[in-house]
């Protein structure tokens, strides 16, 4: 899951090299922290939150599959 999520952002944002992906395992559920460039922030964020949305839309339908609960966060 992690390298799906670091592999999206990556493609999006101009400063590939400062993208960061930190999973955070919980009892019920996995967050992941992604950490990108200040510059960078509103183009994974997207217009009204669309492309953030759509990240974590393919992230829970992968995990869908395992039946496990995953959020990811965006931090600048």
């Amino acid at each position: 899951m992690k390298p799906m999520i670091e592999y999206l952002v990556k493609e999006l944002v101009d400063e590939p090299e400062h993208v960061t992906v930190t999973e955070i395992p919980g009892e019920e559920s996995t967050t992941y922290e992604v950490h990108v460039a200040p510059g960078d922030l509103g183009k994974v964020i997207g217009k009204q939150g669309r492309i953030a949305n759509a990240l974590r839309t393919v992230t829970k339908a992968v995990a869908m599959k395992s039946k496990k609960k995953v959020y990811v966060e965006i931090i600048a």
